[in-house]
């Protein structure tokens, strides 16, 4: 199984999400073809809910924490609880790779 739809298993089972996009931007840094070490993370959770942008990162990071230990190098992770996700524009660019 790829590292992309363990990321997306993972995250469906804990926040059952209404929206999840997990996408691989390693292309986009200095690794080898075919790497899964760089991703993004959108998520839409009821979970989320009254809860402050870092305690939500810390949930992620907590459910992700075998695959940030073995191999995946960067996660962005970007939390919405469904009204912010109504209102929002766009989601944040992640930067790009500075090495």
């Amino acid at each position: 199984m790829s590292v992309a739809q363990t990321i997306t298993d993972k995250l469906n089972q804990l926040f059952s999400p209404s929206h999840l996009e997990v996408i691989n931007e390693s292309n986009r840094h200095h690794v080898p073809p075919n790497s899964e070490t760089h991703f993004k993370v959108v998520i839409v959770s009821e979970q989320f809910d009254g809860q402050r942008p870092l305690a939500r990162h810390r949930a992620v990071n907590s459910v992700l924490a075998d695959e940030l230990a073995n191999g995946v190098h960067a996660l962005s992770i970007n939390t919405y609880t469904e009204v912010e996700w109504q209102n929002i524009e766009e989601v944040p660019r992640t930067p790009n790779c500075k090495g």
